[in-house]
């Protein structure tokens, strides 16, 4: 192995990857479009700029791919990239999907494809939703922090949220050379809850009380577009909702334990070590 470019490097997973490769002595290349404090290992790398690409993929041979956030459509820009990286000799791609994005010739469902037909050795993971959004700067934990309120149009819907953790712990060890498993790999938590349960589970790690509105497609739709985000990948976003209303990810998968080989962490686990670690901080709540 020679390094791993882990893009998406100070994001959410990205970093946590990168954490977990170069804690086992792996060389690591991340990469942003802004350097990461005290990184000397990461490069500039920006989607919209392929001249970015070639000082990114020099002298990789694995990459954990995370797509450019707020395009709907991004196969044009990750194919590209995916040609630079094979010149430059990468052999392996995670790419870090979502369990609500299925295959399709266009979209974000365009990826996993593209990758699988341009990569010797690909894999696709397919996480569910993040515990991290409960508390972080998500909208869902800026809801609960200033609202005491979750807001989605999920519905009765069930999700297995799953800790960011074992999501880079998967794609970690795919990185170092375990054998990528067949068939769909869907990282999930232990346990689907309702909104309705999530928000009962963080009242009560937390003390305060918090309570989910469930509201409709199109309010949500709003919602997201006044944040900031442009229409067309704000209505993707709200009807992964209306999807989760109906059923798609009330499931659980072994995947992370046939993976790492340890079972992933619970909801209530995580939300107990967030509010400890920001309690030991002197900050008001878990959010």
């Amino acid at each position: 192995m020679r390094t791993v470019l882990v893009t998406g490097g100070t994001g959410t997973t990205g970093r946590r990857v990168a954490a977990f490769l170069r804690a086992r002595g792996v060389a690591v290349r991340t990469a942003s479009r802004h350097p990461a404090a005290g990184d000397d290992r990461h490069v500039i790398f920006d989607w919209a700029d392929p001249g970015t690409f070639a000082a990114a993929v020099d002298g990789v041979d694995r990459v954990f791919l995370v797509a450019p956030l707020s395009d709907s459509d991004p196969a044009s820009a990750v194919g590209g990239f995916l040609d630079a990286a094979v010149a430059a000799g990468a052999r392996r791609v995670v790419l870090l999907s979502a369990s609500a994005v299925t295959d399709a010739p266009s979209g974000l469902g365009a990826l996993p494809p593209l990758v699988r037909a341009r990569i010797p050795e690909a894999a696709v993971l397919r996480p569910s939703w993040f515990m991290q959004n409960f508390v972080g700067s998500h909208p869902v934990a800026i809801g609960i922090r200033e609202h005491g309120r979750i807001t989605t149009a999920t519905g009765r819907g069930r999700v297995a949220f799953i800790d960011p953790d074992d999501i880079a712990a998967v794609a970690g060890r795919l990185l170092l050379g375990e054998p990528i498993p067949d068939g769909e790999l869907v990282l999930t938590g232990p346990q689907a809850l309702s909104y309705d349960e999530a928000a009962a589970v963080v009242s009560e790690v937390t003390g305060t009380a918090v309570h989910h509105t469930s509201i409709t497609v199109e309010e949500l739709t709003a919602a997201i577009e006044a944040s900031g985000v442009p229409h067309a990948y704000a209505r993707v976003l709200a009807e992964m909702d209306e999807e989760i209303a109906g059923g798609s990810e009330e499931r659980t998968t072994t995947t992370v334990q046939d993976v790492t080989g340890r079972a992933p962490r619970s909801f209530r686990d995580f939300l107990i070590d967030a509010h400890r670690t920001r309690s030991a901080h002197s900050a008001p709540a878990v959010a």
